[in-house]
């Protein structure tokens, strides 16, 4: 195929191209005016009527913009030869390109996942809610911990109290006396202090279940059907409650009540008298008491650190459940939606595909053109409209003749000169070059 068919043909297609190109861009946006519509609705506020016309004024704006803009640059950009003009006109588009996206791409991904990114953010927001839950839940139960430690510790007291009433294990004498009395009431304390704790736990499980059914209900909204914005709202909801339970399990925990016990079991420590009947009993009485107050304050000491252990675990962190609207949604959580980006941005920047292919067909029709022949580029048509008007001249020179040839009748009857001889014709005249009317030779 030789360069001017080629050339040819290329213009051909171009020219029975140029419905389509403005089908394809007309098309084009108007669906990016649709989809921005559908998502610039739901950023707006106040009636359904000043929401609606809102919407359509800003999506036929976004839609007129989008078409005149890439039907200026399909019509200059492949028409410039330079490279500056060129250059200038690609900045533009870039520019241009990035003001679309600006206006539009984002509403237009809005409205394809911003349901689904709403969803996104209330599943993000429960799994927050059920490690604060669970965190809770853990900082609460953790004084029970100690539960075992204690009872322990209670069962001793009262086994060497036993001991000692019928054994005298400790002072060698049996019976009851200020001993078994100690060690009575260090059992006694340590009992009470059990059974503190093992009261907090029913008071703990009510609190975690009461959490576990918010947690059920926000879980069913987050994948239930119907309006996301009206599950968003319920979900917020459930998301204020389950924030008290979690507070209140914060508060529910024991163990600054078991540190405080703890620091009294030595602090508050009160031995009897020795009861002895003898001097060397009593001795003895008051030599086992300080052992046991020793063992006490080692029990205290142990009870206290294991405490302190507890309530140094980091706090719940506060939290709040912050709606979002769909195009915030899809903004925030960008990165779980890139085909739906993909296809936001590229309904809006697809002509400049179309652009792109023009330049290049533009450039290949010049190229083509710089090197055919000058009567390559002459079609049948040109040489069909050089005929006609060859013809025509040719017709009117003969009519010329022709009005001639009549007026110069009645002068040869009349006996004047032929006009023929009284004016040169303008057939025997001979032109001047331009060298000889530049020197004036005749």
């Amino acid at each position: 195929m030789s360069r001017a068919v080629q050339t040819r043909r290329l213009r051909e297609h171009v020219a029975s191209l140029e419905t389509m190109t403005r089908f394809v861009l007309a098309t084009l946006a108007l669906g990016s005016g649709v989809y921005t519509y559908l998502g610039v609705r739901s950023l707006l506020d106040g009636s359904a009527t000043v929401i609606f016309f809102a919407a359509v004024i800003y999506s036929v704006s976004v839609s007129v913009a989008m078409y005149g803009f890439w039907t200026y640059l399909i019509r200059f950009l492949p028409e410039m030869r330079d490279g500056g003009s060129r250059l200038s006109l690609v900045g533009i588009m870039v520019v241009g390109s990035a003001m679309i996206v600006a206006m539009s791409s984002w509403l237009n991904a809005a409205a394809l996942a911003g349901s689904a990114a709403v969803e996104q953010h209330l599943a993000v927001t429960l799994e927050d809610f059920t490690a604060d839950l669970d965190q809770a839940h853990g900082n609460a139960l953790g004084a029970l911990s100690l539960l075992p430690d204690i009872q322990r510790a209670g069962e001793r007291f009262a086994r060497l109290a036993a001991d000692e009433q019928s054994t005298g294990a400790l002072t060698g004498t049996s019976g009851s006396g200020s001993v078994v009395q100690l060690l009575t009431q260090m059992s006694a304390q340590m009992n009470e202090l059990a059974a503190t704790i093992e009261a907090s736990r029913q008071t703990v499980q009510s609190s975690f279940t009461e959490g576990q059914a918010h947690l059920a209900a926000m879980r069913t909204l987050v994948s239930a059907p119907g309006q996301i914005a009206q599950r968003s709202d319920e979900f917020a909801a459930e998301a204020v409650k389950l924030t008290g339970v979690i507070a209140a399990l914060e508060q529910t925990s024991i163990a600054p009540s078991v540190m405080r016990a703890a620091a009294d079991l030595s602090v508050g420590f009160i031995a009897p008298i020795a009861d002895g009947g003898s001097a060397d009993l009593a001795g003895r009485q008051d030599q086992i008491m300080a052992t046991i107050r020793t063992s006490v304050d080692a029990q205290s000491k142990a009870l206290a650190d294991a405490a302190g252990e507890i309530l140094a675990q980091p706090k719940v962190p506060e939290r709040r459940y912050v709606p979002l609207t769909s195009a915030e949604a899809v903004i925030r959580y960008a990165s779980d939606f890139v085909p739906s980006w993909a296809g936001a941005i590229s309904i809006d920047l697809l002509p400049a595909v179309l652009v792109g292919i023009m330049c290049v067909v533009h450039g290949a029709i010049r190229r083509g053109e710089d090197e055919i022949e000058e009567a390559d580029r002459i079609t049948a048509g040109d040489m069909m409209r050089s005929l006609d008007l060859h013809e025509t001249l040719l017709a009117k020179r003969q009519a010329a003749a022709a009005l001639t040839a009549d007026q110069q009748r009645p002068a040869a009857s009349a006996g004047l000169p032929p006009q023929s001889e009284a004016r040169p014709s303008a057939e025997n005249v001979t032109p001047l070059t331009l060298g000889e009317r530049k020197r004036g030779d005749p």
